[in-house]
């Protein structure tokens, strides 16, 4: 069954092409994640659909008598009602049913004793609907889906709410409504990583039928199985899930780098024509020049792929880096800091996780003093030279061109390698093509105002880099940019990120906000603290005790120097033990020895023995078995340790 027809959808933007002749289908059941770079009509394509904005061309037939779910980027709520009147808003007689029952409850407590007896009598047949209608158990999943959210004062006003909780009531909102086509925009943005890992869940375990936009990898591989990717106003369709993606898209960009240089050769023959060609222009003629500005424009939209090589001169990291002794910090009553210390080390990449409320943004403002610690201090380096990506903290100038706020850190920007890029040509390599460059801000989606501000910060060249949430609302092929840059970076970053994906691929260990004050320091990435979490818990189930496993991060060596000019797209990756593996290669280390020890007490039984044959038989048996066990293990060590 069909729920979502897109039929020869075109839309112009500023005077340019957003979507052009766009044509796709979605299915019942069918997992579908729309990506594009920044500015390329995701957010569009989602209000044509959605009936917010008309398309100048084509359609967008959505099926009639299907419930279709919008969760869009920038939600709105009714100020003046609660967060469990706005989750009722719905218009479902369940969602009515609740409301007058909850209506009833409340006057059923009155100081009104003529009020408060009215409704006790009407509270007796709602009762009896909720019953019929097995209402109670949609009240019981709207308190259990906010609470997964963490959205625990249901009677507090929408108004009052900040921007992260009003998309996450947004997102009760939907998921409650129980679709049958669930569109969102961006829904892991607002999200901490165990909420994130909660919808994934949620998501998976329901018959539904999905569009979302998303950046976030993971979750794009463990809640879709198709990518619809814009690019220039075109669309392509792959049945896989992400790796499959990167694999089928880089066939496709290969080809299409064969055809552009034949479409070069044809264009300097064709440029050669042009210029010689008579100002008396036939029919002939004029069809000529009209393939050539065709021509002209397709090698425009294609020449933007290229190699990445951004690694930034910045000024030499010394002795002293950031040091910061027995920090304490608390609001009222909530401890977000309690005797933390820790000193930084060269180079290293810290990854800083908690859920929200834990204290994360008020370690990083501790650090940059912006906010006073109560007792500790911080001590910074005299060489260090602080970059601090905040949301908050974003300023940038609508009524400027996207050039000339770049050119207000530097014209020129020194590269590692003694080379200078110009700030054209950086904008350039972080996806704003010439055009794009000499548009106004006002013009820009939010994404790409976000990657301006992220590229204005890593001009200044510090050698310190602070990032809080830096991929919210970032295309992949930015986050692809920016996670390339971080690789090749020689100073020292701190990371808050939502992002899995991004997380594992940059830091050496972690930061663990546990609440009451408490910061572990963890030494892994992001999953490698979750299957820890996992060993931990399963232990605890099996023996009552958790795994004792040292967590001590260990002192690494310097990392080589990594080449920073790589495909955007392809990379070859470090395979590294997770923690599951890390646990299974320290079990193995005891088990062999033990056997080997067994082995041996068996071959020194059998040895004096010379006319049991019953035993003999039976301890060549187990001798035949623990050899078995001992191949096998010393295989699988041998895997585990290459």
């Amino acid at each position: 069954m069909n729920y979502l027809s897109i039929e020869n959808l075109s839309k112009t933007w500023h005077d340019k092409p957003v979507l052009r002749d766009v044509s796709f289908g979605i299915q019942m059941g069918e997992k579908v994640a729309l990506v594009a770079a920044n500015g390329q009509g995701k957010s569009t394509l989602m209000s044509i659909i959605m009936g917010f904005e008309s398309p100048d061309k084509g359609k967008a037939i959505l099926r009639k008598e299907i419930n279709v779910g919008y969760l869009p980027q920038e939600p709105e709520l009714e100020g003046d009602l609660t967060v469990l009147e706005n989750i009722l808003l719905e218009e479902s007689e369940i969602s009515r049913l609740v409301k007058r029952y909850e209506h009833l409850l409340e006057q059923s407590s009155s100081e009104n004793e003529a009020e408060s007896m009215a409704a006790l009598d009407q509270l007796e047949s709602a009762t009896e609907e909720m019953n019929r209608l097995e209402a109670w158990d949609y009240e019981a999943k709207v308190r259990t889906v906010l609470g997964k959210l963490q959205i625990h004062n249901h009677d507090q006003k929408a108004s009052s709410l900040s921007g992260g909780q009003r998309k996450r009531v947004a997102l009760a909102k939907v998921l409650l409504s129980q679709p049958d086509f669930l569109i969102m925009d961006e829904p892991t943005n607002h999200l901490d990583l165990d909420m994130i890992e909660w919808l994934e869940g949620f998501l998976n375990q329901r018959d539904l039928t999905l569009l979302l936009v998303t950046h976030d990898r993971y979750f794009l591989d463990r809640v879709c199985d198709q990518i619809v990717e814009l690019e220039n106003g075109d669309v392509f369709k792959y049945k896989g899930n992400y790796q499959y993606y990167l694999e089928k898209k880089a066939e496709r960009e290969a080809n299409l780098a064969s055809e552009l240089e034949k479409d070069r050769n044809t264009y300097r023959r064709e440029l050669d024509w042009v210029r010689r060609m008579p100002k008396a222009r036939g029919t002939k003629s004029k069809s000529r020049v009209e393939a050539f500005d065709n021509l002209e424009d397709k090698i425009k939209q294609q020449r933007h792929k290229s190699e990445l090589n951004i690694t930034m001169r910045m000024e030499r990291l010394g002795a002293k880096i950031l040091e910061l002794h027995h920090v304490k910090k608390a609001f009222g009553e909530v401890k977000i800091l309690n005797d933390f210390s820790y000193v930084f080390k060269r180079k290293e990449k810290v990854g800083i996780i908690g859920r929200n409320g834990a204290g994360k943004s008020t370690l990083l403002n501790i650090i940059m003093q912006l906010e006073t610690p109560d007792s500790g201090k911080v001590v910074i380096g005299d060489t260090i030279g602080f970059g601090y990506y905040s949301q908050q903290g974003m300023k940038i100038d609508d009524s400027r061109k996207v050039i000339d706020e770049v050119r207000d850190v530097a014209d020129w920007i020194p590269m590692a390698n003694g080379n200078k890029l110009t700030a054209s040509q950086l904008l350039f390599q972080f996806g704003f093509d010439y055009d794009k460059q000499f548009d106004f801000v006002s013009k820009l989606s939010g994404g790409e105002r976000r990657r301006l501000f992220l590229m204005k910060i890593l001009m200044a060249a510090p050698n310190f880099l602070i990032l809080d949430e830096p991929t919210n609302d970032l295309d992949i092929q930015t986050l692809s940019v920016l996670e390339d840059f971080l690789l090749s970076y020689d100073g020292c970053v701190i990371i808050v990120s939502h992002d899995r994906f991004f997380m594992d691929k940059l830091v050496d260990h972690c930061f663990i906000f546990e609440g009451e004050g408490e910061v572990r320091d963890f030494p892994g990435n992001y999953s490698d603290y979750r299957d820890w979490e996992e060993l931990q818990e399963l232990s605890l189930a099996k023996t009552g005790q958790k795994v004792n496993i040292k967590l001590e991060t260990e002192i690494k060596p310097e990392p080589k120097e990594i080449s920073a000019s790589v495909s955007v797209e392809s990379k070859v990756e470090t395979k590294k033990l997770t923690f599951k593996e890390k646990f299974e290669l320290e079990q193995i280390e005891k088990e062999i020895p033990e056997l080997q020890q067994k082995k041996s007490s068996l071959l020194q039984e059998l040895s004096s023995l010379t006319t049991q044959y019953d035993r003999i038989a039976q301890l060549g048996q187990e001798v035949e078995a623990l050899q078995e066990r001992l191949d096998l293990l010393e295989f699988r060590w041998l895997e585990l340790s290459d």
